[in-house]
């Protein structure tokens, strides 16, 4: 059995994986098929109607349709706009995590394998970044690099990859010292390879 198949199994025994799963996948879906399933497009603006602004949660609007979680100022059900949301925040969560993710795994996997300067230098900006409230750091690059999801995305990086380059050190320092690294450096490969083929898998 491989690594991924003992996961696999280890995952399905779990309860709250599992529950964690099915919770994830209905929230993928929900967010996949907003245009279908929301009773309105609260981004058309024929569909709106000022009439139907501030209602209650469960108050239906003069056409007999039921807001349950109300609607806003503008005559926007809220349910539905919940449900298109996630779609962009699906997107943004995604590939600021994926990209994050990235950056902080490689840096912190150099750092641990190169050691020296480059990861002292590395750690202390590490730590910098961490001593400083992540919700702060993102409002201000926000305040900075201005309004759209490119820059949502940008600050979510900025915030991130230092918590994915600790973590990635750490687990990289204790990989470093065995026998499987010892044997690719005594067998010649290069340090790039060793780092990408073998130390960060």
């Amino acid at each position: 059995d491989g690594p991924w198949a003992r996961f696999r199994a280890d995952f399905a025994e779990s309860r709250l994986a599992m529950a964690g799963l099915v919770l994830l996948l209905a929230i993928l879906a929900v967010g996949a098929l907003a245009p279908v399933i929301s009773p309105q497009n609260p981004y058309d603006l024929g569909q709106l109607d000022v009439m139907d602004s501030k209602l209650a949660p469960g108050e239906k609007s003069a056409d007999g349709k039921t807001y349950w979680l109300g609607t806003d100022g503008q005559g926007r059900d809220m349910l539905s706009a919940i449900m298109y949301g996630l779609r962009v925040s699906l997107v943004v969560g995604v590939l600021s995590g994926v990209i994050a993710l990235t950056i902080g795994s490689i840096v912190g996997v150099l750092a641990a394998y190169l050691g020296g300067r480059f990861e002292q230098v590395v750690m202390r900006i590490v730590d910098i970044q961490l001593g400083f409230p992540a919700i702060l750091v993102a409002l201000i690059l926000l305040a900075v690099l201005g309004t759209g999801v490119d820059k949502i995305i940008i600050a979510l990086v900025t915030v991130q990859w230092a918590y994915y380059a600790r973590t990635a050190r750490s687990a990289a320092l204790v990989e470093r010292n065995k026998e499987y690294v010892e044997a690719a450096r005594s067998l010649g490969l290069s340090g790039a390879r060793i780092v990408l083929r073998h130390l960060l898998p």
